[in-house]
């Protein structure tokens, strides 16, 4: 008994070390506006490359629900951050080689803005629209499927 209670206990301890390890601050160009809102931020290669486009159909996505800033930045002006990658403030969501490998998506963005209680729009932008959401379901397989 001593012995599972001792597993469980290591156990807990190491996956807590791992969530801290997990959340890791980058220096993130803007990361904060003005008014001292956290700005989601997007990285995309030069030039953009099919994962960098998922990013940033994610970001049309969040815009359409949420309203907060946010930045799209090539790699070429911020070469030390990881590109495709996604930051929350300079909290990483997703990294080029790192968490989710700098694929993001809405749901993954969505989980953290709802943590930190990001505000909603009023009324959600028009990509909701069933009509604009099928014309836009469409665009995003050609773009996954290059164009073919």
């Amino acid at each position: 008994m001593k012995t599972t209670f001792s597993f469980l206990l290591a156990l807990i301890l190491a996956i807590l070390a791992i969530q801290v390890s997990a959340q890791q601050s980058f220096n993130v160009p803007g990361a904060v506006d003005a008014a001292g809102r956290k700005v989601l931020t997007f990285v995309n290669k030069d030039p953009p490359g099919q994962r960098c486009n998922n990013n940033l159909q994610v970001a049309s996505e969040i815009a359409n629900v949420y309203r907060l800033p946010i930045q799209l930045l090539p790699t070429s002006l911020v070469p030390n951050l990881p590109a495709p990658s996604v930051f929350y403030g300079t909290q990483m969501i997703a990294a080029d080689g790192k968490d989710h490998n700098g694929l993001s998506s809405f749901q993954l963005v969505a989980d953290v803005l709802e943590m930190d209680s990001v505000p909603k729009q009023a009324k959600p932008g028009l990509l909701f629209n069933e009509k604009v959401r099928k014309e836009y379901e469409d665009l995003r397989g050609m773009i996954k499927s290059g164009g073919k």
